[in-house]
């Protein structure tokens, strides 16, 4: 039980990281929450600064990327977990674990009042570490509605409740009901944060991603 708490905790903290409003803070002077949609992900630093939106990006699926891999030391040291090629039940129980704890983190980070990003990065990096393949299937149904409709928030919210039922049609989920319930549920917050995208989706006054001339 210390494990899985422990796990649970440095999961969290690392999500809480808010990469987008630190980096905005350095190098630009500002609040992120004060601009655009209010947002500490990349999406919306990438409005002002297109260079640290991609750095955020990188960051906030990275601090969930690691997240994942610290969640399997532990598994692997304390509990005898089997390695990534069998897939023991207590490896990916801890792996689903420290993916839904990074992406609650980076939506509710304890250093903002619990107000933080939407999750799309941090599950991104989360599920890479676990489902690569899926991850990447999910990345293209990503861009495929991107380039056809150029909704930001419609690729985001398709893409992401996608993953758990790839996951569970290509059995990709290691026989892990616990891990498939883990996605569910990430995925289940994240679309829960993107309320308000699909209230403007719905009346069709969402923002769309614009076409540069030339």
């Amino acid at each position: 039980m210390t494990n899985i708490l422990a796990t649970a905790l440095i999961s969290y903290l690392l999500g809480s990281i808010p990469f987008g409003y630190i980096l905005m803070r350095i190098f630009r002077g500002t609040d992120v929450r004060q601009t655009g949609s209010g947002n500490i992900g990349a999406t919306n630093v990438a409005r002002s600064a297109p260079l640290l939106g991609f750095v955020t990006l990188f960051f906030d699926g990275g601090k969930a990327f690691i997240a994942v891999m610290i969640a399997r030391l532990i598994a692997l040291s304390n509990f005898g977990g089997a390695p990534p090629g069998s897939w023991g039940t207590d490896f990916a129980f801890m792996s689903g674990l420290a993916a839904f704890c990074v992406i609650a983190g980076h939506i509710f980070p304890v250093w903002l009042r619990f107000r933080g990003g939407k999750g799309v990065a941090s599950g991104v990096g989360a599920y890479l570490a676990i489902i690569p393949k899926i991850v990447l299937f999910a990345l293209l149904i990503f861009f495929a509605l991107l380039l056809a409709f150029r909704y930001v928030s419609l690729g985001s919210i398709i893409a992401i409740a996608a993953l758990p039922l790839l996951a569970y049609l290509t059995h990709s989920y290691f026989n892990s009901p616990l891990l498939l319930a883990f996605m569910a549920a990430s995925s289940a917050l994240i679309i829960a944060k993107h309320h308000q995208n699909i209230g403007r989706l719905l009346a069709r006054c969402e923002p769309r991603l614009q076409r540069r001339a030339g």
